[in-house]
């Protein structure tokens, strides 16, 4: 990073980030305020390069939503639904395997698995479901759950603690939890972005109750809808205050609110690329204990998640394959990539494409499927 680059009033933020020191809340806010997008992004691109070099990765994985019926009525969400509505669904456990039976073939890796709240599915369904998908490959990796969703188990399904729920998950296959359900830590958008869901503090137990039994996680933020920059940066703290006391997150996954068509905040307008670009450079610069940095390319679309590659981020997540949550908020991308597609992207934009597991550790990519044909495309029903 050339410091004579950085405008003056940016400049003792690119010195403590020369000197590898940690940034201020003030200093992530100043940055929040700027409009100089490459001076942003010249100093995330230092800080991703001290800590990944010049590699991107990507995960081969595959998204099941095993059901969208949710006792909640958060105003965002396009995706919840009650049993009584039109767009509800729930899959069984032999559909659930069967889509990942296939998906098995195509290479994966990983299962990402998060629903709703399910007011009726009981423990010996979950059980059952992580048991039968553990049986299929003892190596496939079992992503699965918000902290959310670990709650409502605790308290509503196995009626014992967080710990002890994790425990039994834990022994039934999951191999590490999800982000998701985290949105906005701030009580007041809280209140009225979803009311009734878990606070802050309980989302930060169960993952840090997750950590301290060994486990890792990933953490995200659901931001662009009402929230302030510097709600914004009280997350960001919040995040690598966790991370400082168990050092279990794996990687942060920033999401652009969608303002799903029928909810009470459709008016919204969506992220821009600039907001988008710029939330992510100094999500990497502040968050200087969480090692990877992630686009989520499903919400950004692949174009600019590349683009992003030069405002620190390090991976591109993965193949997703059949992702529903922010497709029902009306999202156009597709809803798969292929290997050769993200590879490709990676390459594009000057970086050097390497295969990950769920931990973001390099793995070399199988002769077989896992490694398609460019024209190859990886599909699941």
């Amino acid at each position: 990073m050339k410091i004579s680059l950085i405008p003056d009033a940016l400049r003792p933020i690119a010195q403590k980030i020369e000197a590898d020191e940690r940034i201020s809340d003030q200093d992530a806010l100043q940055l929040y305020r700027s409009t100089d997008l490459n001076a942003l992004g010249m100093m995330a691109s230092a800080v991703r390069e001290r800590k990944n070099g010049n590699v991107a990765t990507y995960i081969l994985n595959r998204y099941i939503n095993y059901s969208n019926i949710c006792v909640l009525s958060c105003q965002f969400c396009a995706f919840a639904a009650k049993k009584r509505d039109a767009h509800a669904f729930e899959s069984s456990i032999d559909e659930i395997v069967a889509a990942v039976e296939e998906a098995l073939v195509s290479g994966i890796t990983e299962v990402h698995m998060v629903g709703g709240l399910h007011p009726t599915l009981n423990k010996d369904w979950y059980l059952e479901l992580l048991t039968r998908l553990r049986a299929l490959d003892p190596q496939l990796q079992l992503k699965a759950f918000t902290a959310i969703e670990i709650r409502h188990m605790a308290r509503r399904i196995f009626k014992t603690s967080i710990a002890e729920t994790l425990a039994i998950l834990r022994e039934a296959g999951l191999g590490s939890l999800t982000g998701g359900g985290a949105e906005i830590f701030d009580p007041a958008v809280r209140d009225e972005l979803c009311r009734g869901k878990e606070n802050a503090a309980e989302w930060l137990e169960v993952h840090r109750t997750w950590h301290e039994m060994g486990g890792r996680s990933t953490c995200t933020m659901l931001y662009g809808h009402i929230e302030t920059l510097e709600q914004r940066v009280d997350h960001l703290r919040q995040l690598r205050e966790l991370q400082d006391e168990t050092h279990g997150f794996t990687g942060f996954i920033p999401f652009a609110f969608e303002p799903g068509e029928g909810t009470v905040l459709s008016h919204i307008p969506h992220a821009t690329a600039f907001d988008q670009l710029r939330n992510l450079a100094v999500s990497r610069i502040y968050l200087d204990n969480i090692e990877h940095l992630t686009a989520y390319w499903v919400s950004m679309g692949l174009p600019l998640a590349q683009v992003s590659l030069s405002y620190g981020v390090d991976d591109l997540h993965g193949t997703i394959m059949r992702e529903k949550i922010f497709h029902m908020a009306g999202v156009t991308t597709p809803e798969e990539q292929t290997v050769e597609t993200l590879r490709h992207a990676i390459r594009e934009a000057g970086r050097d494409p390497v295969q990950r597991d769920s931990y973001y550790n390099h793995v070399t990519p199988a002769k077989s499927a896992a490694a398609p044909e460019a024209d190859r495309t990886l599909v699941c029903a």
